[in-house]
């Protein structure tokens, strides 16, 4: 199986601790669905740099990562009907899946 990477772009941010505690749920449910295929839930990212042509520049450019989770599935087809159910889309987010592969 291979893995892939689930990158993750906007979304929202809960506005006070039950909706915080609603999206932890979801996304705990989410995971506990994904079963084996979950190899790494990843995390939320902060800070970023973009380094284009030996210049940096504050921020993740026009289309930031705003998190990241790995899955293995049989297929791109099967990691995106994975990325499908993920809670990230109920608030207007976006995951690009990119299938990894070992280079060394």
């Amino acid at each position: 199986m291979a893995k892939y990477l689930l990158a993750y772009h906007g979304g929202g941010m809960p506005a006070n601790e039950e909706q915080q505690a609603r999206v932890l749920a979801a996304w705990g449910q989410w995971f506990q669905a994904l079963g084996e295929a979950l190899v790494d839930g990843g995390n939320p990212v902060g800070r970023a740099s973009t380094i284009d042509d030996g210049t940096v520049t504050d921020g993740g450019g026009a289309n930031p990562v705003t998190g990241y989770s790995i899955v293995q599935a049989d297929g791109l087809d099967a990691a995106v009907s994975l990325a499908k159910g993920c809670p990230l889309l109920e608030t207007g987010g976006r995951i690009e899946v990119c299938e990894t592969f070992d280079a060394m």
